[in-house]
């Protein structure tokens, strides 16, 4: 794996497979949104998680909410979310860890070293 302006590259004998930051961070955000507990993403207010993957009302270049690092031996992703009041915080945080890794890791064959869940607020709706 390398990085290429934005794009994880995965290469082989039969040639290369180019998967851009924004695949992944649609992947991240699709895995955190079917976690029982998180209410939404942090980012630009008024941004919702369906904003997010359909990349409206400000989704730039990645989605809000998620932040992506390629290093040499893999992906370093960065999570922003709000738990629902009532969930705890700690058991929510790891579900979304284990959703977003698996994910990434099933959908784009690249290597997921690391998820780091930011929890940014609690929803009381």
């Amino acid at each position: 794996m390398a990085e290429n302006k934005g794009y994880m590259t995965l290469s082989d004998e039969q040639g290369s497979i180019h998967i851009s930051e924004e695949v992944i961070a649609a992947i991240a955000v699709g895995a955190v949104r079917e976690v029982e507990g998180v209410s939404g993403m942090m980012g630009n207010l008024g941004t919702s998680v369906a904003d997010l993957v359909t990349n409206k009302k400000g989704a730039q270049k990645t989605a809000k909410g998620v932040k992506i690092e390629m290093t040499e031996t893999g992906l370093v992703l960065d999570i922003y979310l709000t738990v629902a009041y009532g969930h705890a915080i700690p058991e929510v945080a790891e579900n979304a860890q284990k959703a977003v890794a698996s994910a990434v890791s099933d959908m784009t064959g690249c290597t997921v070293e690391t998820v780091n869940i930011h929890v940014g607020g609690v929803t009381l709706a």
